[in-house]
């Protein structure tokens, strides 16, 4: 019995899968990873975003508590390294917190890498401060990602 033509089907099957076969499911596959890698990094801007807020509302409590404790805000020229070393220029706190105001003891960057921007008393938050990020650009303004993140009420970003 000489190879008879099922025999043959089924050796070629056996053998697996043609070219044309492979560079269609790499086709597809490609197609899916630009489709979901397009939807994730929109995500990853807004995930930034928020981490950025949540950071920002920390700093903001860690002010609050220091404010509390000293009777003001640091100046601007003290800024957020009052938050975990005891200012010795300018008006010096009289019940600064032994530690600090910080937990970790470090001073938090947004989520782009870059250090907060502070200012007390506030342009946008007069009699209090102004915390803010420059965004993903680390400069004033811009829109979408590189906007500024501030504390201010009518933050177009909130």
């Amino acid at each position: 019995m000489k190879n008879s033509p099922t025999r043959i089907r089924s050796q070629r099957r056996a053998q697996g899968f043609t070219l044309i076969e492979i560079m269609a499911v790499v086709l597809i596959m490609g197609l899916l990873m630009g489709i979901v890698g397009v939807a994730v990094f929109g995500q990853v801007d807004k995930a930034r975003v928020s981490t950025t807020r949540g950071q920002m509302k920390q700093i903001e409590s860690a002010l609050a508590f220091y404010q509390m404790d000293n009777g003001r805000f640091p100046t601007t020229d003290q800024g957020l390294d009052a938050l975990i070393n005891k200012p010795s220029a300018g008006v010096e706190p009289n019940n600064y917190r032994p530690g600090g105001y910080l937990q970790s003891r470090q001073l938090p960057v947004d989520a782009w890498g870059y250090p907060y921007e502070y200012e007390y008393p506030g342009t946008y938050n007069e009699g209090s401060f102004d915390l803010w990020s420059l965004g993903a650009d680390a400069q004033p303004g811009g829109e979408g990602t590189d906007a500024d993140i501030g504390n201010w009420v009518g933050d177009p970003n909130s």
